[in-house]
C-alpha cells in the first residue's frame, strides 16, 4: 500500500504540474503576448473557467501526503515553511487578481492586477522546481527526522537549476497552450514565442535531467530522462510548424516523464537525509498505518473517476478558441466563471 500511495502522489503532482503549468505560463506571458487590454483579456479567458479547478490537484496532493505519509508532510511543511508560505501568498494574490482586475474600468487599476498575475505565476513556477530539487537531492535531517537546515540550505545549485527549469518549461507550456486556444494575432505571437523559449528551455531542462540521472537516478530512469528530452524537443518542433495540438501533447509527455524521473530517483526515500542516509524518510518509516492507507484507497477508487469526469467535461465545454472578437468593449470583467 505504501508503494501504491507513493505512485498515486506522483500522479497527483503530474496532474498539478501539467494543468497548473500552462496556467503559470499564461500568467507569466501576459505582458509579453498581451499588447493591449483586449489581448490580455483573451489570454486570461483561455484559463478563466479552469484555473481554480487546476489548483485542486495541489490540494489533493497535499492532503494525500498528509494522510499517507504524515512524517513526510510534517518535514516538508516545517523545513520548507518559508518557501511554501511564499508560494501560498503568490497563489492567493494571483487568484485575487483574476477576480479583481476587471472590477474597475481603469488602466492603472488593471496594470496593477496584471503585475500581480505575472508575479503570482512566476514565483510558484520557480519555487516548485527549487522544492522538488531539494526533495530529490535531500536535506539535513537528524536522527529523529527533524530538518536541521535553514532557507539558504535550500538555495543550492541543483535546486536552483530545477527552479529555472520549471520556470522555462511552464513558460513554453503556456505559449503552446495559448497557440492552441487563441486566434489571429495572439495565436501568431504565441507560436512565434514558443521557438525562442524552446531554444532556452530544452538545454536547461536537459542539463537538469542529466544532473538528476547521474547524481540520483537509477538504471530504469534513463528511459524517462530520454523520453522527457525527446518530448520537449518535439514540442518545440511541432509548435514551430503550427501543430499546436501535437506540441501541447508533447509538453504534457515531457512533464509526466520529468515527474517519473524525479519520483523514480527519489524512491524508496520520500525525503533523503544529507546528514546521514540512516536518517532518511522512506516509504516505510514515513507511512501511515495499513488501515489508514486501506481506507484512503477505497475513497480514492470511488471519488477519482468522478473528479476526472467532471474536470474533463469542463475542458470539453470550454474547448473553443478565444478571439478578440469575443471580448466585449470596455474594461469588462474577465471570464472566471461561466
Amino acid at each position: 500500500m505504501e508503494i501504491f500511495w507513493f505512485v498515486a502522489i506522483a500522479a497527483l503532482w503530474f496532474g498539478y504540474l501539467f494543468l497548473e503549468g500552462f496556467d503559470f505560463g499564461v500568467g507569466m506571458l501576459l505582458p509579453v503576448l498581451g499588447r493591449d487590454n483586449t489581448d490580455r483579456r483573451v489570454l486570461i479567458n483561455t484559463i478563466g473557467p479552469v484555473w481554480d479547478g487546476n489548483e485542486v490537484w495541489l490540494l489533493v496532493a497535499g492532503g494525500a501526503t498528509f494522510a499517507a505519509f504524515p512524517l513526510w508532510y510534517a518535514n516538508l511543511f516545517s523545513g520548507f515553511y518559508l518557501a511554501l508560505l511564499i508560494i501560498l501568498v503568490a497563489l492567493i494574490v494571483r487568484g485575487v487578481a483574476f477576480e479583481f482586475r476587471g472590477k474597475i474600468d481603469s488602466d492603472r487599476w488593471r496594470r496593477g492586477w496584471d503585475l500581480a498575475i505575472v508575479v503570482g505565476s512566476l514565483v510558484p513556477a520557480l519555487l516548485w522546481g527549487v522544492a522538488f530539487g531539494n526533495i530529490v537531492r535531500g536535506v539535513p535531517l537528524d536522527a529523529e527526522h527533524h530538518y536541521t537546515g535553514d532557507l539558504f540550505t535550500l538555495l543550492n545549485p541543483y535546486a536552483l537549476l530545477g527552479g529555472v527549469t520549471t520556470l522555462l518549461v511552464f513558460a513554453l507550456h503556456g505559449a503552446v497552450f495559448l497557440a492552441l486556444r487563441t486566434t489571429d494575432e495572439v495565436r501568431a505571437r504565441a507560436r512565434a514565442l514558443a521557438w525562442p523559449l524552446g531554444l532556452i528551455a530544452v538545454p536547461v531542462a536537459g542539463a537538469f535531467l542529466l544532473w538528476t540521472q547521474l547524481a540520483y537516478g537509477t538504471g530504469w530512469t534513463w528511459a524517462a530522462v530520454i523520453g522527457a528530452a525527446l518530448a520537449l524537443g518535439s514540442a518545440v518542433a511541432a509548435a514551430r510548424t503550427g501543430l499546436e495540438g501535437w506540441a501541447f501533447t508533447f509538453t504534457a509527455v515531457a512533464i509526466v516523464a520529468t515527474t517519473v524521473t524525479l519520483f523514480g530517483s527519489l524512491y524508496p526515500d520520500v525525503l533523503p537525509s544529507t546528514t546521514d542516509p540512516a536518517n532518511s524518510l522512506t516509504t516505510t518509516n514515513a507511512a501511515s498505518t495499513p488501515y489508514t492507507l486501506k481506507i484512503m484507497t477505497w475513497v480514492a477508487v470511488f471519488f477519482t473517476p468522478i473528479v476526472l469526469a467532471y474536470q474533463g467535461w469542463t475542458y470539453w465545454v470550454f474547448r473553443k478558441r478565444v478571439s478578440r472578437a469575443a471580448i466585449p468593449e470596455g474594461g469588462g470583467l474577465p471570464v472566471t466563471r461561466r
